[in-house]
């Protein structure tokens, strides 16, 4: 169960979104409004939803305005209608992108997500262009130096798919999507605590950027995050600082 780390990039993400945290609130607002509006407002039923105000906790929202979201959605106020799309295209070196966006206005989100690519070096793709290079999966990463006989026995007890160790000791626990609250819990009640705990898009093989090109799909990436209908982005460049 060996396999390539990819613990530097996976912290550099995790990094560069930390930086973003001024929009951090817009997004799991709208997450919360997309969950409760598709699934109901009741938590216990609704798997989405709790992880949404889970991410909502998190990041310090206070519970007034997680109430005021999911009633927003599910009818007892007024509110905005978002709709869920996914554009897919291609970065720097062939580099495969995937954009998750949240919008009330479709006709001006694909221009500034066909603008962002066009304008830093990239090419919006069609649908399935690059969404076959990705597994949708649960995702969680442990840092170097946790037990990998406690991971592994606990996450594949729990219902994981597969363990994969990098080179440098970092853990990953990988899942079927409807698994990853159990094995997460699972693996907490352990007393094992992710680094990264999210339901992903995961790249089955990646793509080495260095130099100029690293930097120029980090801005093209950037870009890209940096639109207010973005909720994710997802991609299989591994890039060399």
């Amino acid at each position: 169960m060996a396999g390539h780390s990819k613990w530097a990039n996976i912290q550099h993400r995790k990094g560069r979104q930390d930086e973003k945290r001024g929009k951090v609130w817009t997004r799991i607002t709208r997450e919360i409004i997309v969950a409760a509006r598709q699934g109901g407002g009741d938590v216990a039923m609704n798997p989405r939803l709790r992880l949404a105000i889970e991410k909502a906790k998190a990041a310090n929202m206070p519970a007034d305005n997680i109430k005021r979201n999911v009633d927003k959605a599910t009818g007892n106020l007024d509110g905005v209608t978002y709709e869920e799309i996914r554009y897919e295209g291609y970065g720097i070196g062939g580099a495969a992108i995937i954009v998750d966006c949240m919008t009330d206005n479709r006709v001006r989100t694909v221009a500034e997500v066909r603008h962002a690519f066009s304008k830093h070096g990239g090419n919006l793709g069609t649908e399935g262009s690059v969404a076959f290079q990705f597994k949708h999966c649960g995702q969680l990463v442990f840092a170097p130096g946790t037990s990998e006989d406690k991971v592994m026995e606990v996450a594949l007890e729990a219902g994981a798919e597969d363990v994969v160790t990098g080179d440098d000791g970092s853990i990953e626990v990988l899942c079927a999507p409807t698994d990853f609250e159990a094995v997460k819990k699972a693996l907490e009640a352990a007393g094992l605590a992710a680094e990264i705990a999210e339901v992903t898009m995961r790249a089955e093989n990646t793509i080495a950027l260095a130099g100029d090109d690293a930097a120029r799909m980090q801005k093209l990436l950037d870009v890209i995050e940096d639109l207010d209908d973005v909720q994710d982005v997802f991609h299989n460049a591994e890039l060399d600082e």
